[in-house]
């Protein structure tokens, strides 16, 4: 593998200053493997190996050990090289490169509620032709040593761009309602917009749906119980919370 081939390449260069029995035991290899790599010449496949690892590492160390395949694939891919992700999976799973994750939960979706619930328009289609067609909400937490903090945001399904965002320390309707209004400051989406949420009381209040209405937004919910329907904006609350947000300890919400 490209991890045994580093190896064996360490211990040839410092060989002449420990003895190879000495560095087989360090490096957990042993000696007749390390012959065996002398006499024969690495493979181009086993070239490209060792330099697709290097970026692997690289990445893994820039990402605070926050990418797994699927996303190191894609960074790799964008820095040039020609990878899939069935080989960046065996060299990170051959050298033991994983994905550190520590999180606490909190459930932020009230959908106990007596307001009205709007069909699912949307129905798991996630592509947009133009900015302003389609738009995506949700609510999300971060921990800190004050306590938890909310956060809400506004997607554009178009370029996946966050457009609103608000905070808080409770999670009050105000919280969704700063977030959309900075959405539609910003945007000034025309009539006939898709704002898809989930059920969430919310989103579902009488105050909410009246600011949709005032703006022309076509509403969209998600079906119960069902986090595909509103996978996009997961996908963002999982990016930023597994890159940075649970990377450091927080002491204020601020």
């Amino acid at each position: 593998t490209a991890g045994q081939w580093m190896r064996f390449a360490f211990i040839d260069a410092w060989k002449e200053v420990w003895s190879v029995g000495f560095l087989c035991r360090i490096m957990q290899v042993t000696s007749r493997g390390f012959c065996a790599w002398r006499s024969r010449p690495m493979s181009r496949r086993q070239r490209d190996d060792m330099v697709i690892l290097a970026h692997v590492r690289e990445q893994h160390s820039l990402s605070l050990q926050s990418y797994g395949r699927p996303r190191m694939t894609e960074e790799l891919q964008e820095l040039g090289l020609k990878v899939g992700h069935r080989r960046i999976g065996r060299l990170m799973r051959e050298n033991d490169i994983k994905i550190i994750r520590t999180q606490k939960y909190k459930a932020t979706t009230d959908s106990n509620h007596t307001f009205n619930i709007a069909p699912n328009l949307l129905d798991q289609d996630f592509s947009a032709d133009d900015p302003n067609q389609k738009w995506a909400g949700d609510i999300s937490y971060i921990w800190t040593s004050e306590g938890w903090l909310y956060l809400a945001v506004i997607l554009d399904l178009y370029s996946r761009r966050v457009i609103g965002w608000a905070v808080s320390n409770r999670m009050k309707r105000d919280l969704a309602i700063r977030a959309r209004n900075m959405a539609v400051a910003l945007r000034q989406p025309p009539k006939g917009c898709i704002h898809h949420t989930d059920r969430g009381s919310q989103y579902c209040s009488h105050d909410y749906q009246k600011l949709l209405s005032k703006h022309g937004f076509k509403v969209s919910m998600s079906g119960k119980g069902n986090c595909y329907n509103n996978s996009m904006v997961e996908t963002f609350f999982k990016s930023i919370k597994a890159e940075l947000i649970w990377r450091n300890r927080w002491e204020t919400r601020r």
